[in-house]
């Protein structure tokens, strides 16, 4: 059988030392996470960034740089994610988004109180906020992705 992992995106925005987080419910219970989602056809891991974001937050985004990329097989069912997870900016917010189903809201916490509320949804939410606090950052021309003709 030929194996396939998951291509997911995340987005890390931070203001005043907080991070943007979406409380959602993951198998009955309510985790946190970065705002992230799967790379859909025909669009780009930025687009997907860009859409995730306002799918789940009803922030608008401009993606600046590429954090890294991280793999994770989910115990729960086996399903190994390669989730590509960028640093980005709010350029604005409609509070009136409708959410995507599953998340219950957003939430603007520290990282210290993402690791207190022992709620993150993997280990990858802790692991992209502590390397972009560490100054993980690549230009995003590193990722080359062709275009579809």
């Amino acid at each position: 059988m030929r194996y396939k992992p998951n291509s997911t995106v995340a987005a890390i925005i931070e203001q005043d030392g907080k991070f943007l987080l979406v409380e959602e419910l993951d198998n009955g219970k309510t985790v946190f996470n970065q705002p992230a989602g799967h790379l859909e056809a025909n669009e780009t891991l930025i687009e997907a960034t860009c859409r995730e974001v306002t799918e789940e937050t009803g922030h608008l985004c401009e993606v600046k740089s590429y954090i890294g990329l991280y793999t994770y097989t989910a115990p729960s069912n086996q399903t190994t994610y390669h989730r590509h997870c960028f640093f980005a900016e709010s350029t604005s917010y409609n509070e009136n988004t409708v959410l995507d189903e599953g998340i219950i809201g957003i939430k603007w916490l520290t990282l210290e109180e993402l690791l207190h509320s022992g709620k993150a949804r993997s280990p990858l939410v802790i692991k992209c906020i502590e390397d972009y606090i560490n100054g993980k950052r690549y230009p995003l021309d590193l990722i080359y992705e062709h275009p579809n003709e």
